[in-house]
């Protein structure tokens, strides 16, 4: 037991309490997690209990004032429990107060497991319950997103790639493309879930406790889904909290890529868009100015939180078992699930504020020749031209009429650079050269699946629709498999902690009571 008096260590007895520095560079961090660990710490303890109980290893009527004590803190808040720092983490500082209302009682804490044991529980507990507010997060953000496809499913705009004009497409077609992300950042969480829902009770020291406790019994008492298949895994691999973290990066990078869009989209020069008044800064000197302030705070979070995640990586580079990694992965952990909460929830909110100028939208499409490589195919196809040809058809008559000055193509045009491609003149009809300048009607002729047509958009937005209702019929199971399971591990907790009688001895692997 650590404290200012000191503890036994692996070299013999500790003499001296820790040293200012390292309460201030090590202890202030590790008991700085507290709240984060609060109430699964006790929630942890109450389901060992119950657990040497049922094997038999503890006499209830000893450890029923503990049990007592336990049930007392479960709903208590975290900052009215005196955590000292000089005690090392938000275990061993708990400990110690509970020892000195206790007494010995306390000590059963211990039997069977480490500190590390319960906290590894209690931060597993708490991540389950972030990454199920993320997952909700994004589920909203989807949402939003899937609403502003559908209406803009038959918005014509010129799409672009390098902020060149690319092809006639849809602003559905171009929302639909986050909206689609938004789906596999809710798989990536709800992966990083099912990861956190491995229980590492009945540890012991890393190899497995002596100690008859059922493994799956504390599982289940705790809402785990299943236990560790290797307690050393269980306690000591961080891979599950980097994914964590990696799936909210994910998801924030989407709300980050529509941030440095919409940046340019807003602006007077593109004038595509405008951001809902709440979500902007006036210029303090220029009066006339309109500042995205939402979406520098999404372009500034995303970067801070791929900086994080980098951070865990680098940490998580040390030999197994070590504690380099896990002093900073709880604070770290939970620090960048709740960033990325505020910045997704902010992107929701830029998304549903959005006003999109679609007469700009459609203007924009109809010009800088924006069908010149559906022309290009068109000749293709009628002509039985190779596409480079075409290409170079159509790209040498683009610069005549740019030259000229001229906005559109003419057959005329068509057929002279045809004679300098290919040496041979070229009749193109006037009806092939319109078609290739109404965009609705380019787009409308892109009919394959996920294309930009407004049927398929539409029919994209609705299997966005049907993904999120499943995403959130999961998450509504989870929350309500964990309040169950808490509820249940409470009514044990307090039955015995009332009653006069032990529970049946549990078997597990043929043992029965412990002696």
């Amino acid at each position: 037991m650590t404290g200012p008096e000191g503890y036994l260590g692996a070299q013999g007895r500790i003499t001296k309490g820790p040293a200012l520095e390292l309460v201030e560079a090590g202890y202030r961090l590790e008991i700085s997690d507290a709240p984060l660990l609060h109430r699964g710490l006790t929630l942890a303890d109450l389901a060992h209990q119950v657990s040497l109980v049922e094997a038999g290893a503890v006499d209830l009527d000893i450890i029923r004032p503990l049990l007592v004590r336990l049930l007392e803190l479960v709903d208590s808040d975290p900052a009215d429990f005196p955590y000292d720092p000089a005690y090392g983490d938000a275990y061993n500082a708990r400990e110690r107060e509970l020892e000195k209302s206790l007494g010995a009682v306390t000590g059963w804490l211990h039997l069977g497991r480490t500190r590390r044991e319960a906290g590894r529980i209690a931060f597993r507990m708490a991540l389950r319950g972030m990454l199920l507010d993320l997952h909700a997060d994004v589920c909203a953000l989807s949402a939003a997103l899937v609403t502003a496809q559908a209406e803009h499913a038959g918005s014509v705009w010129a799409d672009s790639t390098y902020l060149q004009p690319a092809q006639p497409s849809t602003f559905g077609h171009y929302l639909g493309q986050f909206a689609e992300q938004s789906l596999r950042h809710l798989h990536r969480i709800e992966a990083a879930y099912r990861t956190a829902d491995i229980c590492p009770g009945g540890a012991g020291g890393a190899g497995g406790s002596r100690i008859p406790v059922d493994r799956q019994r504390v599982a289940d008492l705790l809402g785990f889904a299943e236990v560790g298949a290797n307690t050393r895994d269980a306690m000591w691999s961080v891979d599950g909290p980097i994914d964590a973290v990696y799936a909210a990066v994910q998801a924030v990078l989407t709300v980050d890529q529509i941030a440095e869009d919409l940046e340019i989209f807003a602006s007077p020069a593109f004038d595509y868009v405008e951001l809902d008044a709440s979500l902007c800064r006036a210029s303090v000197l220029m009066p006339q100015k309109r500042n995205p302030y939402a979406l520098a705070v999404l372009r500034g979070g995303a970067g801070i939180l791929s900086g994080r995640l980098a951070g865990l990586i680098t940490t998580a580079r040390t030999p197994s078992a070590r504690t380099d990694n896990w002093l900073h992965t709880y604070g770290e952990v939970a620090g960048s699930l709740t960033l990325a909460g505020r910045l997704v929830r902010l992107g929701s909110a830029v998304v549903r504020g959005v006003r999109v100028n679609t007469a700009v939208l459609s203007l924009g499409a109809t010009a800088d020749f924006i069908g010149a490589a559906d022309l290009a195919e068109d000749l293709s196809l009628a002509h039985r031209l190779d596409y480079r040809t075409s290409y170079r058809i159509v790209g040498a008559a683009i610069a005549q009429a740019a030259a000229a000055g001229a906005v559109r193509i003419t057959a005329t045009s068509i057929s002279a650079a045809a004679m300098e491609v290919t040496g041979s003149a070229m009749a193109v009809s006037e009806d092939l050269l319109a078609s290739s300048e109404d965009p609705a009607a380019l787009i409308g002729a892109r009919v394959a699946p996920g294309s930009a047509s407004p049927r398929r958009v539409a029919e994209h937005a609705d299997q966005v629709r049907q993904s999120i209702g499943t995403a959130q019929r999961w998450r509504m199971q989870r929350r309500t498999w964990l309040a169950s399971a808490e509820e249940s591990l409470l009514m044990t907790a307090r039955t015995l902690a009332s009653s006069g009688e032990s529970p049946p001895v549990r078997q597990v692997g043929g043992l029965g009571t412990f002696s």
